[in-house]
């Protein structure tokens, strides 16, 4: 059981990890030019009530950008207009203290796709 716990700590404490050729997705705050296809919308996050309390917020964010630019390519696209990017701070379960830290970050956008 111990062991279980602390394999879980250590990985609620880093980034959603980015996936083979995700790394070819743009993420972008202005809408790219008409001979982009657009293929959707996506949301990214990390972190909950739980794990984000032992979660940097910096590996909340990189988290939450990898989860994005992963699910982009997965629908066949290379470039995200971030539309929304919220950090949320709700009671956490981090030193057993039940105070109110920042616990997850959650992007928002579109998704295209556009020629190299």
């Amino acid at each position: 059981m111990l062991v279980c716990f602390a394999g879980l700590a250590l990985t609620a404490c880093s980034a959603n990890s980015l996936n083979y050729g995700a790394e070819q997705v743009r993420v972008m705050t202005s809408e790219p030019g008409k001979e982009c296809s657009y293929l959707g919308d996506i949301t990214g996050s990390q972190g909950n009530f739980f794990t984000g309390g032992w979660t940097s917020n910096s590996n909340l964010e990189t988290g939450a950008r990898n989860d994005l630019k992963n699910k982009a390519y997965k629908m066949g696209g290379n470039t995200v207009v971030l539309l929304t990017q919220r950090a949320g701070q709700t009671g956490s379960s981090w030193h057993g203290s039940g105070s109110s830290k920042q616990t997850n970050v959650t992007l928002s956008g579109n998704v295209y796709r556009c020629p190299r």
